[in-house]
């Protein structure tokens, strides 16, 4: 009686098991860590190559504050869904995904996994970002960099959920980057970074208010504009986080586990 209650009581083992298998594998893959830890940094300095000389507005901030503030948020989100993804559709092509679910293991244990080892992964990205624009950039913020930071890696974070729910609905590496289009640049057009969003269409203000990423790029504007922490940025990464949660829960309920 006591050895069948070990055997089907829960335990954190295969989740422990699955993050460290995606850690070791990325550690070994040299090309995505230098990815994942590069290239929104050298996209940021790019950026700032670009507004360098750019004339501004004389009573409000430089462009690359203006702009970089938001970037820091909508660049890791981009990569990190474009690279769980790819990763997690490569699982399923080779077959690794099919013969995982036929053990003990769960789905939410496997994309828990995936979420824990990513996320690890898009902290480091975010910190690196945050360090080169603060540090060597020049960027500048009303409110703590920290702030920044935090809300770097929980849109980082929501990039691996909304990746890892897009790669349930492909069939190859290639449909898994052809969602790229689908769901990350409608957030980028409608998130504030081109056009304030109260100055949208009536009609397209709640498509905006149903992405995410509107929401991150909300609360670093927050931290831009106002050396307090306010309510507002706690409620925009709070909304950024529930996102994540009920993205991992979808993900979980459309895993399948046969490939087709």
């Amino acid at each position: 009686m006591t050895a069948t209650l070990a055997r089907t009581r829960p335990t954190l083992r295969p989740y422990l098991a699955t993050t460290a298998r995606i850690l070791r594998q990325l550690r070994n893959d040299h090309r995505t860590v230098a990815m994942i830890l590069l290239v929104p940094a050298l996209l940021m300095t790019l950026l700032y190559f670009i507004y360098q000389d750019a004339p501004h507005p004389p009573l409000g901030p430089p462009l690359f504050d203006r702009v970089g503030i938001s970037m820091l948020g909508v660049l890791p989100f981009i990569v990190m869904f474009l690279i769980t993804a790819i990763a997690m559709q490569r699982e399923r092509t080779s077959g690794t995904l099919e013969r995982l679910l036929t053990t003990p293991l769960s789905k939410i244990d496997l994309l828990a996994g995936y979420g824990t080892a990513f996320s690890l992964a898009a902290a480091a990205q975010a910190v690196v970002a945050c360090l080169v624009s603060f540090g060597l950039l020049g960027l500048d913020a009303a409110g703590d960099p920290a702030w920044v930071v935090l809300i770097a890696v929980v849109d980082a974070i929501n990039g691996v959920a909304l990746g890892l729910l897009a790669s349930a609905f492909a069939r190859t590496e290639f449909q898994a980057v052809q969602f790229m289009p689908v769901v990350v640049a409608p957030q980028i057009f409608l998130c504030g970074l081109l056009v304030p969003r109260d100055q949208l269409p009536g009609w397209l203000q709640p498509i905006s208010d149903v992405m995410p990423l509107s929401y991150a790029v909300d609360a670093l504007q927050q931290v831009s504009q106002n050396p307090e922490v306010t309510g507002r940025m706690w409620r925009d990464l709070g909304i950024v986080a529930l996102f994540t949660i009920v993205a991992l829960g979808l993900g979980a309920a459309t895993l399948r586990r046969r490939t087709p």
